[in-house]
């Protein structure tokens, strides 16, 4: 076996568990050795269940004396309920959804348990612990990995001593002398430590060399493909002062920040340097206005510019606000998506490359080899983390070395965004356009729900619009939470026959409905013909509608932060007073921690920052979004003196070494290439 061998190298490892492994991004036996634990747990000792005591965390081992099931909340799922004893005493194990444990545990066969035990109703108690048969029980420090479904805590662990001969075959990366010179382990010793671990200094180390390594490949990569991008001379726009034209001629004046962010973007354009600058702020506070003003900026100067936004609702909408801008001054604004006719299509294709189309707005339909400009100066992306890596350098290579705007109204932390893209090239509209009203938010618990219902019905009596949100598409058996069908079925016949003029009408979207579907139902919301949308995650980034004044987050405790923020930010569009519900069922201090934040803080900003502190280790906040690797152990908040550390050696090296190309480059070369791919590969 080699590290760069498929997975189903492993014995007993087939097509069905390597499907699934490709949900944690394991594809290949190196992919596996670096798929960290996520928490430890120490069964070096088997506690007598009479020395447990409530909000104590210990391992039991016991016999089950009687096992029964019971219906529950009347919607036909059940739970399991286990009586066990040991030679000191006897506690319940209980268990819900537990449909696929029925036939498992039998009376009178001794299991090992592992977990929390609480005060029950009954006396002592263990909810949802882990287990297996008392024969199997893994000892000493247990390691517990991420999962999915389809693959247990038992296939990690078996594969993890399946592939541990393999930790010594893997060539360390880092030159040893930066390992030396910070004190870090190899990477063979620090990946034996962390899956089997022993404990004490060496543990610590190994965790910090993996830390360690996680930021500087992150900042390693960012710095090099910055550089290249940075060195590039751009398309120098001659006529940036023809910009106040523009903004003179605006029906409102700038904010302070939408003027400082403008600013920042005309002297990039004016520089002989490309621009590669992000522009980022909450919904609503003007990200494209000032994106107009580049636009103005690149027209006037001899350019085409080109804007590509995820989806053909929003995309629509921007070329609607944009033409309408731009009708004034003689600025022609094209559109360009899958649903454009084959004629249509072709008389777009035909005045692009003529230049007698000078803006072009779409969706990915963009990116097509046929879509040729005739000057391409100005590419500007809208919410980017939505489209690949590979997308946005096709859209970018249309045009000789234009200048890139991309904005997104997703608030990244200022601690992240330093990482992301260094101390440059980020400007944040960090204002709201005055007379603009904060949503007003309310974190409920679910026994609130009816009289939110009966607040929603009250605003679309007034003739206003709801949305309502859920965490998943249909009914999940192993999930105890409220699906958009299950929802807008209930709401439908809730709804029927109330309305002024008869039945509310209830709409329901979700990500798997066909891209004309989608399309179909947002507009006929934005049309007022829907007064109740239900809803999943789709409508994160969705259309415009002022009329909109509730939005209603179900089961909130399945919502990170920065996304219920993104979903409240469909409400409040207008001048009206607008409100979110933050419908809570369970989830614990954490979730509700997350709500009463949400319910006191209108800032994105200062609500991302929050995020990634609960958040903790992990994809953290959209380093996937961002098509980069993400990070897996380091943690940007607990481990910021490690961040610094690697950041400065990120920065020695790239300068030093700027193509990477000297031998003992050589392996961190490699490992960057294919963790960054094409951006990496194109910079290189």
């Amino acid at each position: 076996m080699q590290p760069s061998d498929p997975v189903q190298t492993l014995r007993g490892l087939g097509p069905k568990k390597a499907e699934a492994l490709t949900n944690l991004n394991i594809t290949t036996l190196d992919d596996l050795m670096h798929h960290f634990p996520r928490t430890y747990q120490d069964r070096r000792e088997v506690k007598p269940i009479a020395q447990m005591g409530p909000d104590e965390t210990g391992l039991i081992v016991a016999r089950v004396i009687r096992s029964r099931t019971n219906y529950y909340r009347g919607r036909g799922k059940q739970s399991l309920r286990l009586d066990i004893a040991d030679e000191s005493g006897g506690m319940q194990i209980l268990f819900f959804q537990a449909r696929y444990l029925l036939k498992y545990f039998q009376e009178g066969e001794e299991y090992a348990f592992f977990g929390k035990v609480t005060q029950g109703r009954y006396g002592l108690q263990m909810v949802h612990p882990e287990f297996c048969p008392a024969a199997d029980r893994e000892e000493g420090i247990v390691p517990i990995y991420p999962l999915t479904q389809g693959i247990t805590q038992r296939d990690m662990l078996n594969w993890q001593k399946a592939i541990r001969s393999l930790y010594g075959q893997i060539e360390d990366h880092l030159p040893e002398d930066l390992r030396e010179k910070n004190g870090l382990l190899g990477l063979a010793q620090a990946l034996e430590e962390i899956h089997f671990p022993q404990g004490g200094e060496t543990f610590v180390k190994a965790r910090s060399r993996l830390i360690f390594d996680e930021f500087f490949l992150l900042q390693t990569g960012i710095m090099t493909i910055r550089s290249k991008t940075g060195a590039r001379k751009g398309a120098a726009f001659e006529r940036t002062d023809a910009a106040e034209e523009y903004i003179s001629a605006l029906p409102f004046a700038l904010t302070f920040a939408q003027r400082r962010c403008a600013d920042e973007i005309l002297a990039d354009l004016a520089g002989e340097r490309v621009m590669n600058r992000l522009v980022q702020g909450d919904v609503g506070s003007g990200k494209t206005a000032v994106a107009e003003i580049a636009i103005y900026a690149a027209v006037r100067s001899g350019y085409q510019a080109v804007m590509m936004a995820p989806t053909e609702i929003l995309a629509r909408q921007h070329y609607d606000g944009i033409s309408r801008a731009f009708a004034p001054f003689g600025i022609r604004v094209g559109f360009l998506s899958g649903s454009c006719g084959a004629a249509e299509k072709r008389q777009i294709l035909e005045d692009l490359a003529s230049g007698d189309i000078q803006v072009l707005v779409g969706t990915h339909a963009l990116i097509q080899p046929e879509v040729q400009f005739s000057r391409l100066g100005l590419v500007i992306t809208d919410e980017q983390h939505r489209f690949g890596v590979d997308q946005r350098i096709r859209l970018q290579q249309k045009g000789e070395d234009p200048n890139i705007l991309v904005m997104t109204a997703t608030p990244i932390p200022r601690t992240l965004a330093v990482i992301l893209y260094g101390d440059l090239d980020i400007s944040v509209i960090d204002e709201m356009p005055p007379g603009r009203k904060p949503v007003k938010t309310y974190a409920l618990d679910v026994s609130q729900r009816e009289k939110c219902y009966e607040f929603v019905e009250k605003e679309l009596a007034a003739g206003h619009q709801a949305y309502v949100v859920t965490p998943l598409i249909d009914t999940s058996d192993a999930l105890e939470i409220r699906s958009a069908q299950e929802t807008a079925e209930e709401l439908k016949e809730r709804f029927s026959g109330a309305g002024p003029h008869g039945a509310y009408r209830v709409g329901l979207l979700h990500g798997s409905m066909k891209t004309s579907e989608k399309d179909q139902v947002m507009e006929a919301f934005g049309r007022g013909d829907i007064d109740l949308l239900v809803a999943t995650v789709v409508i994160e980034v969705g259309i415009n509608v002022p009329t909109a004044t509730v939005m209603v987050i179900e089961n909130s405790e399945r919502f990170g932060l920065a996304q219920m923020h993104q979903l409240r930010g469909r409400v409040g569009r207008g001048d009206r007073q607008s409100w979110c519900f933050l419908i809570r069922d369970g989830g614990g201090e954490i979730a509700e921690e997350r709500a009463a934040i949400m319910a006191s803080s209108s800032d994105g900003f200062a609500i991302a920052e929050e995020d990634l502190r609960l958040r903790g280790p992990g994809d953290l906040f959209g380093t996937r979004q961002h098509g980069l690797p993400a990070l897996h152990m380091a943690d940007l908040v607990r481990n910021r003196d490690v961040l610094a550390m690697a950041r400065e050696e990120a920065k020695a090296l790239t300068e030093a070494d700027p193509a990477l190309s000297l031998p003992e480059h050589r392996l961190l070369k490699e490992k960057l290439e294919n963790m960054f791919g094409e951006e990496l590969t194109l910079a290189l």
